[in-house]
């Protein structure tokens, strides 16, 4: 069976078009004869929308029950038993309202629309959907740093990334927010805080573009594809792509920013920085280099990337058509002229080989070796240069003397190729130019004392003149060979130790983590070192935060030291480093860096976290003292101006019920700030338990005695013979809250009950206090969220209280080294239980 296609009508908000425009495609695919049926259509009221769908079959709904309450979704088996063509399908995102019993009795029903809408394409129906750009999965977080709201309903990319069509439904946000004043989006009661909130030109800007962007990097993927499905390897001009080669050397900060440039002159340009490495690893830049120009590249607007290939104008062409570039960027060569036309550099063959992809050489101070900065070759010890040219010199000198000595042992061809011998010899112990030297001398003698005539630099047969002129030209080939794979050699050597470094820094860090005095140890170890320590400085001097061995204390007295951040160092004692070392060193440096700013993010997290809590308890308390405070308020107030105002006669009862009244409110009034009063004190930490042995029959006793309707509370406390260990004044408070929140749940005319007992379970010993009730009850999955601040779950009769009760009980009970949760209560209801540890047997003599 044929898999249906899916089309997403994609706005930037509510009230675009998305659903008429949705409709209108159904329309349009009637009038062309195509089965179509409206699978289901969210109106919210909306009196255009509901006629836009007039002429178009309507599949009926079926319905469900969410919280006590009778709700209509999408009936996939009815549509399935329809069998359209064409399923139009509202709202993509849309979670289905469902209890948790019925969930748990349809464990593989559907709950969100995306997934009813997948059952329907694989059944071949084609369907057509709405959705807003802000329920984007991978775009959540971004529009919640806009807007300041976090989309519940949400819509994996992938999904809407497989449909056949996305098509932008587009309004502008001025013409949004016309079509918001005129009432034809939300209702007029909820009209000014759209326009005042979600609806803010500003967020509608930002909406508007995070759409565009998603669906012109669908766009882009799309002819990605097309592309490579049809073999085009030609460069297609859709938006201007620039592509600068970096080598990690000092002009690549240069080319960066002429990169920047030049992709800033076009709208929706962009540019994309490439550093190729060799594909046998002996040559490249440090990974702190590296870091550098990926931070560069990412402050001026550009990516980096890091390719692999044999040879670096290959792979440079390679990744610019794979991107569909239109201009590649190189930088002058620093080679000479002379070695230009001996051997062309990746900037000629990068002309030589772009095709239609325009390519731009930027000069730079560097330029042909300007500035005497040119490139470096391995450095070949003076004891080995000094041997080369003793080798190229005296040995060569010797040679022939001893060649002289002994005519008859030996002809021309001989002695030329103990000649070449000796060139080759020169140049792998020291290298090009004194194997270049001894070339040129043993060419020289060879024809002076072994090419006739001898004696002079005359050559009367034209062969031995070609002979002589191709035994200097291959000596010098030879020993530049030489000397590369002697460098090679060299490289390669230093790469596998290299190599060996970092995998030890690997399996550092594995055991290490984030811990800077192991890590320090292991750098130590891997470099012989005798102590390390890392240094930052202030403006007092050098503070020690971390040390290993005998680890300097100041930059004066270390041998060694890496550069971390402007502020901090790593500093060793021991020995020198050379330049492989301090090479290697950096990726230690470049860890030292990560390890700190994770944990200066992990300590910005806490601190955002902590005035995030913070603000969140502010604005909740405003919110409580806002209302809940002043509604005692309030009641105290009214009732004293009544008593005061001398125009009234009140009776004695009237007098007293208003005495009451005042009485009742200032009780409730003290409970709230003490409330207060217990959070503030439990989050600072300043909760100090006096623990002694209490009864909790008294202590129930006493708790309960100033509450109201402490006459509906059933206490059941007997064969408890055992105290607990516990702070009588924090315990009252704990009992208090606990059965007044009972009380407010716990319908007129159903006692709750308080009993006690041991812990049942033998290896927690210790003392329970159940509070029962008989109320609605708390969802499993909520029962936590009750002893958050400021929570007030369900339906609360009186109407009042901040919602601190439960949060301020639980931290007085573990404060006391108890616990308290809560469990459901055997035929409807909840029982909180606090957990309190036994006070010590006394033992009589």
């Amino acid at each position: 069976m044929a898999v249906g296609q899916l089309r997403v009508h994609l706005g930037a908000a509510p009230g675009v078009g998305k659903t008429c425009a949705m409709l209108d495609e159904g329309r349009r695919r009637q009038e062309r004869g195509t089965d179509v049926v409206v699978a289901v259509l969210e109106t919210h009221g909306r009196a255009r929308t509901a006629a836009a769908a007039e002429g178009l079959e309507v599949v009926p709904r079926r319905t469900l029950r969410h919280c006590g309450v009778e709700v209509t979704e999408l009936d996939v088996d009815a549509v399935l038993a329809r069998r359209p063509r064409v399923a139009l399908v509202d709202e993509l995102a849309h979670t289905v309202p469902v209890d948790e019993a019925w969930r748990a009795a349809h464990p593989d029903a559907h709950t969100r629309r995306w997934q009813d809408v997948q059952a329907l394409l694989a059944a071949g129906i084609d369907v057509v959907t709405t959705l807003d750009v802000q329920q984007l999965e991978s775009l959540n977080d971004v529009v919640e740093a806009i807007t300041g709201v976090r989309q519940t309903e949400t819509v994996p990319d992938q999904v809407v990334r497989g449909a056949a069509t996305v098509e932008l439904v587009d309004l502008s946000p001025q013409s949004l927010r016309k079509r918001m004043e005129h009432g034809n989006i939300y209702p007029p009661d909820r009209v000014e805080h759209a326009l005042t909130h979600d609806f803010r030109e500003g967020n509608l800007a930002a909406l508007r573009e995070l759409a565009l962007l998603w669906l012109a990097d669908r766009v882009d993927e799309g002819l990605d594809r097309y592309r490579s499905a049809h073999g085009i390897d030609a460069t297609w001009a859709t938006r201007e792509r620039v592509v600068v080669a970096v080598s990690g050397a000092a002009e690549s900060a240069s080319l960066l920013r002429r990169a920047a440039r030049i992709a800033s002159r076009t709208a929706g340009g962009e540019w994309m920085a490439v550093y190729v490495t060799r594909r046998d690893g002996l040559s490249g830049v440090s990974t702190a280099e590296l870091e550098r120009l990926r931070a560069r590249t990412a402050e001026l607007g550009g990516t980096f990337h890091a390719v692999v290939a044999a040879d670096a104008a290959e792979g440079l062409l390679d990744f610019a058509r794979g991107v569909n570039a239109t201009q590649v960027l190189v930088g002058a060569s620093r080679r000479s002229r002379l070695a230009t036309l001996l051997r062309p550099g990746v900037g000629e063959r990068v002309i030589a080989e772009s095709g239609d992809i325009d390519v731009h050489v930027v000069t730079h101070p560097y330029a042909r070796d300007r500035g005497g900065a040119g490139r470096q070759r391995a450095r070949v010890s003076r004891r080995r240069l000094l041997g080369g040219y003793l080798m190229a010199l005296p040995a060569t000198v010797l040679l022939a003397g001893l060649l002289r000595l002994t005519p008859d042992l030996h002809g021309l061809p001989s002695e030329s190729m103990l000649f070449m011998a000796l060139v080759v010899g020169t140049a792998l112990v020291g290298g090009l130019w004194p194997a270049v030297v001894g070339a040129l001398v043993s060419g020289l003698l060879l024809n002076f004392f072994f090419v006739a005539p001898t004696g002079t630099f005359t050559i009367a047969d034209p062969e031995n003149a070609f002979a002589v002129a191709v035994f200097l030209l291959t000596g010098v080939a030879v020993a530049s060979v030489v000397d590369r794979a002697a460098r090679r050699t060299e490289q390669a050597t230093r790469a596998r130790a290299e190599a060996n470094a970092l995998a030890v820094l690997s399996h550092a860090l594995l055991h290490t983590g984030d811990d800077q005095e192991q890590l320090l140890g292991r750098v130590a170890e891997v470099f012989g070192m005798s102590g390390a320590a890392v240094l930052r400085r202030t403006a007092d001097g050098c503070v020690v935060e971390a040390s290993s061995g005998d680890a300097p204390t100041g930059p004066d007295g270390a041998d060694a030291d890496i550069v971390v951040t402007p502020e901090v160092s790593v500093v060793f004692r021991g020995h020198p480093l050379d330049a492989a070392d301090r090479r290697l060193l950096s990726a230690f440096a470049a860890h030292f860096a990560v390890v700190r700013e994770r944990r200066e993010a992990l300590a910005a997290a806490r601190r955002a976290a902590e005035l995030a809590e913070g603000n969140r308890t502010r604005t909740a308390l405003l919110a409580a003292v806002s209302h809940d405070l002043r509604t005692p308020l309030a009641v105290i107030k009214a009732a004293a101006s009544s008593l005061r105002d001398p125009s009234i006669r009140w009776s004695a009862a009237d007098e007293a019920e208003l005495l009451a009244t005042v009485e009742d409110g200032a009780d409730r009034l003290e409970n709230l700030v003490g409330n207060l009063l217990d959070l503030s004190r439990l989050q600072t930490g300043s909760v100090n338990p006096l623990l002694a042995e209490v009864d909790l029959a008294s202590a129930v006793a006493w708790a309960l005695d100033p509450l109201p309707d402490a006459d509906r509370v059933e206490v059941r406390l007997a064969g408890l013979d055992r105290p607990a260990l516990a702070d009588a004044g924090l315990l009252d408070r704990v009992i208090a809250n606990l059965v007044e929140n009972a009380l407010r749940h716990t319908p007129e005319g159903t006692p709750v009950e308080v009993t006690a007992g041991l812990v049942p379970d033998p290896d927690r010993p210790g003392v329970e206090l159940r509070v029962v009730d008989h109320g609605p009850g708390v969802p499993p999955g909520s029962r936590e969220a009750l002893f958050a601040p400021f929570q007030r779950l369900g339906d609360v009769p009186a109407g009042d209280g901040l919602g601190l009760g439960l949060a301020v009980a639980r931290g007085l009970t573990e404060a006391m080294h108890g616990r308290l949760t809560a469990v459901d209560t055997p035929g409807g209801g909840l029982t909180l239980v606090v957990e309190l540890p036994l006070a010590p047997a006394v033992v009589t003599a």
